[in-house]
């Protein structure tokens, strides 16, 4: 599902306006880069949790050339599928 079904799934589920609900889900999705970007948490009991975590600065392998190079640390976006949602998924 690509942006455009979502937004014409949620309007029909919510007898909204197309134009509504691609504002929403604008919104939505402005409010979680935001939350995350401060290094807050969002917790959507049943649904999930959007947090950040870091990574530590490792070294890897260049396959081409075989030559190790250094990947710096960094703050990565993670999603944890919450019970309700698992149990969902998994009927």
């Amino acid at each position: 599902m690509n942006k455009t079904e979502l937004v014409a799934a949620l309007a029909a589920k919510a007898s909204i306006t197309k134009a509504d609900a691609e504002k929403f889900v604008n919104g939505f999705v402005a409010t979680v880069e935001e939350t995350l970007a401060k290094g807050d948490k969002i917790q959507l009991v049943g649904f999930g949790s959007f947090e950040v975590k870091t990574r530590a600065a490792r070294t890897a392998r260049n396959p081409r050339t075989g030559e190790e190079i250094i990947v710096a640390a960094a703050k990565v976006p993670a999603f944890k599928a919450g019970k309700a949602l698992k149990d969902t998924v998994n009927k």
